[in-house]
């Protein structure tokens, strides 16, 4: 007898349901009819259907998204990797459109397109003015077609013009991989995209069989994540076949899914140590929290973003695509570590985290205490190395990207990486280049001041303090000169860093990084000492 009223109560409720779907696409069309025909001014409807779709999504969760059909090559991008135009990634600097790295082995690199160029037109529109989506479009197109791009580019007076043709764009996920000092091995994964579990495969495989490496750091520090079933294939490299991984648990009961390690793995006994920072998330985090989980692996770095929720693509109409949440990931733990209650707003509609009284302890494989709602917690903390004032307002103001382009301008090659530094010259050559350069910025005790002033001043003790602020305030002016001696070394690290990558793309610029990596030097001392490495994974370290 309860079967039978549960049945029917659920009929009713579908019955429900689909009345207020109809009865609210009624209004809804007749709502957008009437306004298109009677609007005092013409209206654009696609763009207007377009803004109302996101607003009614953007309620949901930022992950819930229409993909118009003139957005699917860029849908297809996050998901393969894959793309058709140039291979170069571009930025916005002022009114200019710029080349900012082309990729190695692309057209733009193999065409002698350079970082610092500006693109003035393309295929006879010019760009400036425009913003780097807009321009991006403009370059993308099917591989094998032309695409005529004119340049300006520093220390010729001359623009010139370039027909490139176009290509298959294939990004890899895994741009680097080595061997460090005491066989240690290196692999940076920057996203999940097709098949970049075989391309993690093919590192370890190859770390292993010619360096003998008897560690491995998995870096997925700043990776967005992307396809859940890759990153299941990642952990299988690492953990036994049919281990549980993730998994899924959602409204639609049948596209609940438990997902296992399917082969066989590469090593199940070589410690890992894995990266993450707060930019890590999604694939991610399923990567580092079930090796958390399962004690296959150390974490190192900062607490991840907290991406716990999966999304499907549905088809549209028109060839456009719904990218819509269905249901939440659980790592072998059990725990789900979305940080953020979509659910659940506020009263002025922001999204809250999720409050510490419903975060919930849970134990890895050995018996560690790990938690839910709030991202992965590395077992290792180590704090993020904030630049200077200086050194942020340098490279926002686009001043060591400009003096890179202007060294490479006039250095026909540098020494390999290791060899390459910045020498007392080239740092006195860049004083000199920035001297006449606006680039002021604001110290966090000088911002402490201002508060201090303004606050004071509301609470009416402003003139009694006023001479002690004055000369207190005077003294914590900041001094460019002194600040450019007083973070040489900062400086010329990111200097190093920018020009390795004129002259060797994207693994040079990682490698050049390596020196003053806090993490990865933490994590591979941790990899070296056995016993750091014990105390580490069983919680003695933190």
């Amino acid at each position: 007898m309860a079967l039978i009223v549960s049945i029917g109560v659920a009929s009713y409720s579908f019955k429900e349901d689909y009345f207020e779907i109809s009865r609210n696409l009624d209004i809804f069309t007749s709502l957008f009819r009437e306004l298109n025909i009677y609007y005092v001014d013409e209206t654009a409807p696609g763009d207007l259907m377009k803004k109302g779709i996101d607003a009614m999504l953007l309620s949901l969760d930022p992950y819930t998204n229409y993909i118009p059909e003139s957005d699917i090559e860029d849908y297809r991008f996050m998901t393969t990797g894959q793309y058709g135009g140039i291979g170069a990634l571009i930025g916005q600097k002022g009114d200019n459109i710029v080349i900012m790295e082309p990729y190695e082995g692309f057209p733009a690199q193999m065409n002698d397109i350079k970082a610092g160029d500006i693109i003035i037109e393309i295929d006879g529109k010019v760009v400036k003015g425009k913003n780097s989506d807009d321009v991006s479009k403009l370059l993308k197109g099917q591989p094998k077609t032309p695409v005529k791009i004119t340049f300006k580019r520093n220390g010729r007076d001359d623009a010139f013009t370039k027909t490139i043709e176009r290509d298959e764009i294939k990004i890899k996920s895994v741009p680097y991989y080595t061997a460090l000092e005491g066989g240690v091995g290196y692999i940076r994964l920057t996203s999940f995209t097709d098949h970049c579990g075989a391309e993690v495969k093919k590192a370890l495989l190859e770390l292993k069989e010619k360096n003998n490496i008897s560690s491995v750091i998995l870096d997925l520090r700043g990776n967005p994540g992307g396809l859940l079933h890759e990153a299941v294939n990642i952990v299988n490299l690492f953990v036994d076949k049919g281990t549980e991984v993730v998994y899924t648990k959602g409204k639609v009961k049948e596209w609940d899914k438990n997902y296992k390690a399917l082969d066989q793995p590469v090593d199940i006994k070589i410690p890992v140590a894995v990266l993450i920072n707060s930019t890590s998330a999604s694939a991610s985090e399923i990567v580092a929290g079930a090796l958390q989980d399962l004690d296959r692996a150390i974490v190192i770095g900062q607490r991840s973003f907290g991406k716990g929720l999966v999304q499907t693509t549905r088809p549209l109409s028109y060839n456009s695509q719904l990218k819509v949440t269905t249901a939440k990931y659980y790592i072998p733990s059990g725990r789900c570590i979305q940080a953020l209650d979509y659910s659940h707003r506020n009263d002025d509609g922001s999204v809250g985290k999720i409050p510490d009284s419903l975060i919930t302890e849970f134990k890895t494989k050995s018996g560690r205490k790990v938690f839910d709602g709030g991202g992965v917690y590395p077992d290792y903390k180590v704090e993020l190395d904030k630049l200077s004032p200086i050194s942020t307002s340098l490279i926002t103001k686009y001043l060591i990207f400009d003096y890179a382009t202007q060294y490479a301008s006039t250095h026909t090659s540098i020494p390999a990486i290791n060899d390459f530094q910045i020498s007392e010259n080239d740092y006195q050559d860049f004083l000199k280049y920035i001297s006449d350069k606006e680039y002021d910025y604001e110290t966090k005790s000088e911002k402490l001041m201002k508060d201090l002033k303004e606050t004071t001043e509301k609470e009416s003790y402003y003139q009694d303090i006023s001479n002690e602020y004055a000369a207190l305030n005077a003294k914590l002016q900041h001094n460019k000169t002194e600040d450019l001696k007083k973070f040489k070394a900062e400086i010329s690290d990111l200097l190093r860093q920018e020009i390795a990558g004129r002259y060797y793309y994207q693994t040079g610029r990682m490698q050049a990084a390596f020196n003053s990596d806090t993490e990865l030097i933490k994590a591979s001392e941790a990899l070296k000492n056995e016993q750091l490495y014990k105390n580490i994974m069983s919680g003695k370290e933190q």
